[in-house]
């Protein structure tokens, strides 16, 4: 016979699960609509600026740093929008702090992973810039059998995406593209849909395809306005190209954090209907099995009765 205290236990185990897991999607549920409407107001503007940043670069034509003051990396924009031949690649990996969100971090793993075996199958290396101790944690055990290494991490920036986080990333990825040490910069990350989906997706930031082919994909056989430039055309791209690759990340950041809280939300609300039918059928159970103790006992009072009378 099954112990009334072992199943009394489990269910108040189940029960305290349950509250915690309801909390959590309570949380999750709170945070996601202001999540969702960030993304959504935000993502009109990342169009237009792609799209007029990629205009810009039609009318201008040539790239000079000769009128420049080139303080850091992320100031040198011929060099940031320089093409060449790729040996090495910089992933930057969207991923959370905290776990239980579904399977939100595993797919940005399970992505990353194979993309860094279809760049060392080719003989690139990769570099990973991690935001997230889960993708951190993850990748760092399994990354031991390709040619990859983490360059850089960023706890912080996956609780509390901000333009400041976007921006350091910025200056991190563009030193290292501007030394050579990368030739091209990819976002592993997750484009939100709505509550219930989101889609895992790399991102290509750096190089940006040919003029031409901008050209031809903005606007077919559309012929663009002359562009006047003040005070010159190379001191605004030197302004617009830091903002154009952190504008990318920014998104990508607002885009991973509205999909973790959605799947966090679905997640925790699964795992609390999974618990109230557990409680359910332990309940079951253990009254059953409280019957069938309060029917022994009065079998074996009837019997001691009998045994007396005889």
């Amino acid at each position: 016979m099954t112990n009334l205290k072992d199943i009394k236990n489990r269910i108040q185990s189940v029960e305290s699960t349950k509250k915690i897991t309801r909390a959590m999607k309570m949380v999750a549920a709170a945070k996601v609509k202001k999540a969702e409407n960030t993304v959504k107001a935000s993502r009109p503007f990342t169009q237009n600026l792609n799209e007029m940043f990629r205009k810009l670069l039609v009318s201008v034509g040539d790239f000079s740093t000769a009128t420049l003051k080139i303080k850091s990396p992320v100031d040198n924009y011929p060099a940031l929008l320089s093409v060449r031949e790729i040996k090495s690649v910089g992933l930057l990996v969207n991923s959370s702090n905290k776990g239980l969100a579904g399977a939100y971090n595993a797919n940005i793993v399970r992505k990353t992973l194979k993309t860094i075996e279809e760049y060392s199958n080719k003989g690139i290396k990769t570099y990973l810039f991690i935001i997230g101790q889960k993708g951190l944690s993850a990748l760092k055990r399994k990354i031991q059998n390709y040619d990859c290494e983490i360059a850089k991490t960023y706890l912080g920036v996956a609780a509390n995406p901000s333009p400041e986080g976007a921006k350091l990333i910025t200056e991190d990825l563009a030193e290292f593209y501007v030394s050579g040490q990368i030739d091209k910069i990819e976002i592993m990350t997750t484009r939100f849909k709505n509550m219930m989906s989101y889609f895992v997706e790399g991102w290509e930031v750096l190089p940006l395809t040919t003029l031409a082919e901008q050209h031809d994909r903005l606007h077919d056989n559309i012929i663009d306005p002359l562009m006047e430039f003040e005070p010159d055309k190379h001191h605004i791209l030197q302004k617009i190209v830091p903002m154009y690759i952190t504008n990318i990340i920014y998104q990508s950041l607002l885009e991973a954090q509205a999909s973790e809280l959605a799947s966090r939300m679905t997640a925790m609300s699964a795992a609390t209907n999974n618990a109230e039918q557990m409680i359910a059928t332990l309940s079951v159970e253990y009254n059953k099995s409280r019957q069938a103790a309060i029917t022994q006992e009065i079998v074996e009072v009837v019997g001691g009765a009998n045994a007396q009378m005889s």
